[in-house]
């Protein structure tokens, strides 16, 4: 571990960069050295629903059968899909997102943000009149979340248009049983796809019921998911097996950190988790795999990778909601250079993470730490 949880809970904090002046601007970019005219317009591109979140915070248990609840905080941000648009702009790729948004004030508020507040591309997107926004309540305590979602399906016209913008690469989350033609479409163009899936419900948990895995770059379950498909009897072993339908897998480990294995190369890599005290993990694996994406994009070799992957999510947990948590630069760049100052650290440990020192911005002449703002509607500032 490269801080003990004492220490990383003094580290978590990451400075915020992000309120009215405009759009939330990375300060770095990661893909500099490789940008050249004949690019496409868009660094990752990607679909799905777009839900209001309404976080409570400051929770001390579940609440009780029967009674009220206080919560000490609360806030508001664009969560599902938007989760990880937020999270691929805040390191500094150019991304855009297909989704549908409702007519209401709450569609109004997730575009603004996402367009205007984080500098998300949203020209597939549309505004589907006379539906309303889905709902995402989520309550944060001791750690973990309890989430209450309404919503319905939006109008036929699915906003994935047929032939999607040129792009790097595209995320897609994977439902059984289901083919998403704008996978292949997108592949067919050179578009890198990395994919993750949700939870079979219906329990056959078969890799012939992921038709668009077979167009897919990387595939990124966690360990659950990877050993229910596989077979497989551990994690390490699932990667491995993975490998037979996907040229690269990424296993996630949970408090184990990750491990992954590219076919192309022979290569694999194992990087252990940071000791965080996580406040609320919601959104932390859209997180992580924002991060690997962006490395990923650059070049980096798959060890540093992972790492900048597992850093990204646990510098997430530390902060309450999706969309909100999502690391940028500048907390990338405060932890650095906090964690180098704490004593004790295993020196192989700061060695894992020694690429940053090339990378991330200037220090910051800000306090630390510092707690990013937390949005509500109708208000730049904290709730």
């Amino acid at each position: 571990m490269i801080a003990s949880n004492a220490s990383a809970a003094a580290i978590g904090k990451g400075p915020s960069y992000r309120g009215k002046a405009g759009p939330c601007q990375a300060q770095v970019d990661p893909l500099a050295a490789l940008r050249g005219p004949d690019d496409p317009p868009w660094d990752v591109y990607l679909t799905g629903t777009v839900f209001l979140d309404i976080i409570f915070t400051g929770l001390d248990s579940a609440p009780v059968r029967g009674t009220e609840s206080w919560a000490r905080g609360m806030g508001s941000s664009p969560g599902g899909v938007a989760n990880m648009a937020t999270a691929l702009a805040r390191l500094g790729l150019r991304t855009s997102l297909a989704a549908a948004f409702g007519d209401d004030h709450y569609g109004e508020y997730c575009w603004d943000t996402l367009a205007h507040g984080e500098g998300i591309d949203l020209g597939p997107s549309r505004t589907a009149p006379g539906w309303h926004s889905p709902v995402t309540v989520s309550m944060a305590y001791e750690g973990e979340r309890t989430m209450v979602s309404h919503g319905h399906e939006p109008p036929p016209e699915e906003p994935a248009p047929d032939c999607p913008p040129r792009a790097r690469a595209a995320v897609a989350s994977l439902t059984p049983g289901l083919r998403a033609p704008w996978i292949a479409q997108a592949a067919s163009k050179g578009t890198r796809i990395f994919a993750d899936v949700g939870w079979d419900d219906t329990g056959a948990w078969d890799l012939a019921g992921l038709p668009d895995l077979a167009h897919c770059e990387a595939f990124l379950p966690n360990a659950q998911e990877a050993m229910r498909y596989t077979g497989a009897d551990c994690p390490r072993a699932a990667a491995h097996a993975l490998t037979d339908h996907v040229p690269l897998a990424v296993v996630t480990l949970g408090a184990e950190g990750a491990y992954a294995v590219d076919r192309r190369t022979g290569e694999s890599a194992e990087v252990p988790a940071i000791a965080v005290e996580a406040l609320d993990p919601t959104g932390a694996g859209d997180v992580f795999v924002a991060g690997f994406v962006a490395g990923t994009l650059a070049g980096w070799p798959l060890a540093d990778r992972l790492a900048f992957a597992g850093l990204t999510a646990a510098l997430s947990v530390q902060e309450f909601g999706g969309s909100l948590s999502a690391p940028g630069w500048s907390e990338i760049g405060a932890w650095w250079r906090r964690v180098q100052s704490v004593d004790g650290q295993d020196p192989a440990a700061l060695r894992r993470y020694a690429f940053l020192a090339g990378l991330v911005p200037e220090e910051d002449t800000r306090p630390w730490p510092l707690r990013r703002a937390v949005p509500t509607i109708g208000f730049g500032g904290s709730a």
